[in-house]
């Protein structure tokens, strides 16, 4: 389903959390040796949107009238809402053996020994805030010896 938000978009006071380059994120990354990518699934979706807006993202189609409850893609706050909670999630381990990007995570690791506890440790975070990975878009490099 494709909405067009461009007259909604003109008029929505803009959420202004910074959402970082991905240049200075990327030099964090020095010294690692072992990256994994973690894809999260439906990201934007478990945004809800406050219940007083439900009716400016409503459209009409041959069906009926319909209403969002949750953030979709196009509307401007999306990435940096969604940014503020992950970070907010993964403030412990940012910049130490992961960075998220959107609904993109990169645990990356120095060491052999480390990537298994570093993901397992991402993925326990995931799970605790019902989050949900997207297996097919993840590259997580041992998990194939699972398969």
């Amino acid at each position: 389903m494709l909405v067009d938000y461009c007259k909604l978009n003109a008029v929505t006071r803009k959420n202004r959390y910074p959402v970082p380059p991905m240049s200075q994120l990327l030099t964090v990354l020095n010294g690692s040796t072992i990256f994994s990518n973690i894809d999260l699934h439906g990201a934007y979706n478990i945004l809800r949107i406050k219940e007083w807006d439900e009716n400016l993202n409503s459209f009409r189609t041959k069906y009926g009238s319909y209403e969002y409850l949750v953030m979709q893609f196009g509307l401007p706050n999306a990435p940096a809402s969604f940014q503020n909670i992950v970070n907010d999630i993964f403030a412990d381990f940012f910049e130490i053996f992961d960075l998220v990007y959107s609904d993109d995570i990169i645990v990356f690791s120095r060491t052999q020994k480390e990537p298994f506890k570093h993901v397992a440790a991402v993925l326990q975070r995931l799970r605790e805030n019902n989050l949900f990975a997207k297996i097919s878009k993840c590259g997580i490099p041992w998990l194939s010896c699972f398969k």
